[in-house]
């Protein structure tokens, strides 16, 4: 199988794609070591998945010291960590206000947690992986990360595009970028995805605007970007370096 038994750690594993990207590393021949902070639904995850493939972590993987807690957990169950997936989106109650609703406390909570969340998260894996000798770190990015909000699909809904979302997903691609320069001759890879957007109920006038901007689909579903990060994860891409691949069914086109 691709993996061939790598060790996968994932944070926000069980979230909308942390979940399918846990299940398709197990499916695709790997282990994986699950973080999150929604207990009842990791261990049941954990369960569905076989637990001589996957282990549950419960802790808030914005910190320092969980991450190693995290990381020695895995090494603890499994002997080793291959590679890593940064899916984690700790958000504030403000999240999705309009730009004009924004309060200071709240964007200082989501920019920490999401892009300095990033940061530490990458800070602590590295560092393992220097031990090792070896790496691969994965981040998720967004297509808002890479492109202005087509504002226009947004009309009769109550919904937003967060200027902090497309601030923070710019940013995790600058991260990636500088880490897989920072860690050159280190036998360490960095790579993002920047998915497009993910079917998850929204409204019918929404899906149809979207729908209208892309090739075919429209919204996605989390199991079409699995192929993209087994990919990233196996030895089929084992030079690719500061790369940020985008999967959005045209939508950016």
């Amino acid at each position: 199988m691709i993996l061939d038994n790598q060790v996968i750690a994932i944070s926000g594993g069980v979230g909308r794609l942390g979940n399918a990207f846990s299940r398709a590393v197990v499916e695709n021949g790997g282990r994986v070591i699950i973080g999150d902070v929604i207990k009842e639904k990791g261990l049941q995850l954990v369960e569905d998945l076989g637990e001589e493939s996957a282990i549950f972590f419960y802790g808030n993987l914005t910190e320092s010291s969980t991450i190693d807690q995290f990381i020695q957990i895995g090494k603890e169950k499994f002997g080793h960590i291959d590679a890593a997936i940064h899916s984690a989106y700790p958000v504030s109650e403000q999240c999705g206000s309009r730009f004009e609703d924004l309060k200071a406390e709240g964007l200082m909570r989501d920019l920490y947690h999401q892009l300095g969340g990033a940061i530490i998260f990458s800070q602590r894996m590295i560092k393992y992986f220097r031990e090792r000798k070896k790496g691969s770190l994965v981040h998720i990015s967004s297509i808002q990360g890479i492109a202005v909000p087509k504002f226009e699909h947004y009309e009769k809904t109550d919904m937003v595009s967060p200027i902090e979302y497309s601030a923070i997903k710019a940013g995790i691609i600058s991260i990636t970028r500088y880490l897989a320069k920072y860690c050159k001759g280190e036998n360490i890879r960095v790579n993002s995805i920047s998915p497009g957007g993910i079917f998850d109920n929204q409204p019918v006038d929404f899906i149809n605007n979207y729908r209208n901007s892309c090739s075919s689909k429209g919204l996605l579903d989390p199991t079409d970007i699995t192929g993209t990060l087994l990919y990233l994860l196996s030895d089929y891409s084992k030079y690719v370096t500061g790369q940020n691949i985008i999967v959005d069914d045209g939508w950016s086109l």
